[in-house]
């Protein structure tokens, strides 16, 4: 199956938590001056505009990144992220386009850094390589990013951050997605893996977790926010982060940014969490 479009829910408040802490991750690693790679397994078309019937038929930004447009309170950690949307809308004072991970990622890359990017989609690839392709520095792949992300670890540069972020279609993306990631552990047990997860239903979502806990990896992260009660009703009521080998002080820098958003971007009955699954 491949219907999902992400246009339908760019900017929103899953969106906002996920890219504000990728991008603490490439600010962390990039205080040494060694390259890096960035390997995406679903980067999606890169860019969104908010204006298209996608983004106008659910409205989602609205109660995500819009909140933030216009702040002039938010703490550090939550500045750059929408300091790199403006960025992305040049400048413009209405919010008309959405940045995905991968232009996140390119208004942050340095010379001697490296994208590897797969997208199935074909409509959204098509995007995706017009927009990036051409960049010497970027590779844009038409395929699975789940198999591709085991052909592609461990990177030359033997440092790295590796975004997962399925669509869950399928319910065997839960289990698949974990498998994965202890697979490309096993290649690249240093890099940095983030997945990002709905809850859409909790008892699917903390099966794949437990995948991971169990798996005998150590140093993996869950923050999450929920802007509702958990339910058995349609909708996702909550997305997080699970990271596995986290930059010093992202648990703080992800708490910082929690306080900010939840009281923010909370619908009713929501709460945050960052926890330590698995230590050292």
């Amino acid at each position: 199956m491949l219907s999902y479009r992400h246009g339908y829910h760019a900017g929103n408040y899953a969106d906002v938590l996920k890219h504000s802490i990728l991008l603490q991750v490439l600010k962390s690693l990039h205080k040494k001056n060694k390259p890096l790679a960035y390997i995406d397994t679903h980067a999606g078309a890169g860019g969104y505009a908010l204006t298209d019937e996608f983004a106008q038929k659910t409205g989602e930004y609205l109660d995500g990144v819009a909140k933030l447009w216009d702040k002039n309170d938010l703490p550090e950690s939550l500045q750059q992220y929408i300091e790199d949307v403006k960025h992305f809308n040049q400048g413009e004072s209405e919010l008309t386009y959405y940045p995905g991970s991968p232009a996140f990622v390119d208004m942050n890359m340095r010379e001697k850094d490296r994208m590897v990017l797969h997208e199935l989609h074909g409509a959204d690839h098509a995007l995706l390589d017009e927009q990036l392709g051409s960049d010497k520095q970027v590779r844009v792949i038409k395929g699975d990013g789940l198999k591709g992300l085991l052909g592609a670890v461990p990177p030359l540069e033997r440092r790295g951050v590796v975004l997962i972020d399925p669509s869950y279609e399928m319910k065997t993306d839960y289990q698949d997605v974990a498998k994965t990631i202890i697979k490309a552990h096993k290649r690249f047990s240093t890099g940095i893996y983030i997945l990002w997860y709905p809850v859409v239903k909790r008892a699917q979502t903390e099966e794949m977790l437990k995948l991971l806990t169990d798996s005998g990896i150590k140093r993996q992260l869950r923050i999450e926010q929920a802007i509702k009660s958990d339910s058995d009703e349609f909708g996702m009521t909550a997305a997080g982060l699970w990271v596995i080998n986290p930059p010093w002080q992202l648990d703080e820098t992800a708490s910082e940014m929690l306080d900010y958003l939840s009281p923010l971007l909370n619908q009713g009955g929501g709460k945050v969490s960052v926890k330590w699954e698995v230590g050292e």
